[in-house]
């Protein structure tokens, strides 16, 4: 029988993987008319990792969640639900399950969760509502995506843009909440501005009937419209976490924000008056990896030992849907 009462949650471990192979500016000069200078100043990326056969979703969030197992001092035994947020899975179906089976995670429930760039946010409050009323202990949150599958190659204004990897972390009941605050939205009335939409095609069955049969397009954006979007909408969503959290700016040690754009970056760390000592970049390394960007970049700043027990981090998801959210949390138990 679940015992439904109301626990903390502390953030336990960490992990993140990405393919090996690096495409840098410089080949991206070779597949459209752009240049190092143009691509960097803009966006401030210099290269990206592309996930090559064998690589797939699975591999590279089974690799990011065993080392997230490995730092929470868990087993794959201990694990009772799964999250998988991706917009690139392996299979339509969902990819969450394989997953599972690669881990040997036998006990754990396990499914996709698609929230685009705003993944690995809404995953963490998803996670951290079964954690909260007690039906689940230990939840492993996965963010990770492929979006090389889904570029046009020879849209210069997206191309430059995405990468590949996945980052994980482990959430575990605690007898404080580590989880301070956060606070999500969502806009459809600007979804389009930021797509990979199935194009219908008709097929025919009999003479009266016809289904739809069809494939889906490469990402299409407005970039213009997604960056006005992003430094007026994040400021907001995170003083509304903040708010929740009963904290106050100065107060965070860290911002880890979804790794778009470097202007982006910089522009809603200025208007949150965060000082740069305190925002934790690597778009410039990785490009933007949508679900991924969050937890990769979290995963690295731990391990270079900048993020230490009880920081406090501020975080923000924000993409395709339109979608944003944003958390406040502690770093550990």
């Amino acid at each position: 029988m679940q015992n439904f009462f109301h626990s903390g949650l502390a953030i336990t471990g960490s992990g993140s993987a990405v393919p090996t192979t690096c495409l840098d500016n410089q080949d991206l000069t070779l597949l459209v008319d752009t240049s190092n200078e143009w691509i960097t100043s803009r966006t401030g990326i210099k290269q990206r990792r592309l996930a090559l056969p064998p690589d797939s979703l699975t591999s590279l969030a089974t690799a990011a969640s065993q080392q997230a197992i490995a730092s929470a001092g868990i087993t794959a035994a201990d694990i009772d639900l799964i999250l998988l947020a991706t917009s690139t899975p392996d299979d339509l179906f969902g990819t969450a399950c394989r997953v599972q089976g690669e881990l040997g995670a036998t006990k754990a429930v396990a499914f996709d969760l698609t929230a685009a760039c705003s993944g690995f946010v809404f995953g963490l409050v998803t996670a951290a509502q079964y954690i909260r009323t007690g039906v689940y202990k230990t939840v492993l949150l996965i963010g990770a995506d492929i979006l090389s599958r889904w570029v046009d190659w020879q849209d210069r204004r997206s191309c430059v843009l995405f990468g590949d990897g996945a980052g994980a972390v482990v959430l575990q009941a605690n007898t404080s909440d580590r989880l301070l605050g956060f606070a999500l939205k969502s806009d459809g009335s600007q979804n389009e501005h930021l797509n990979v939409a199935y194009q219908p095609s008709a097929k025919e069955l009999t003479p009266e009937i016809a289904v739809s049969q069809g494939k889906y397009h490469p990402i299409t954006m407005n970039g213009k419209e997604v960056y006005r979007f992003a430094v007026q909408k994040v400021p907001e969503i995170i003083d509304k976490a903040l708010f929740a959290a009963n904290i106050k700016v100065e107060n965070i040690d860290w911002l880890v924000l979804h790794q778009a754009n470097q202007r982006i970056i910089n522009a809603v760390a200025e208007r949150l008056n965060i000082p740069g000592n305190k925002v934790i970049s690597n778009v410039a390394h990785y490009g933007n990896t949508s679900a991924a960007s969050i937890p990769l970049a979290l995963d690295e700043a731990v391990r270079a030992g900048k993020i230490q027990p009880n920081d406090i981090i501020a975080t923000s998801g924000f993409g395709a849907g339109l979608s944003w959210g944003a958390a406040i949390f502690q770093w550990g138990r």
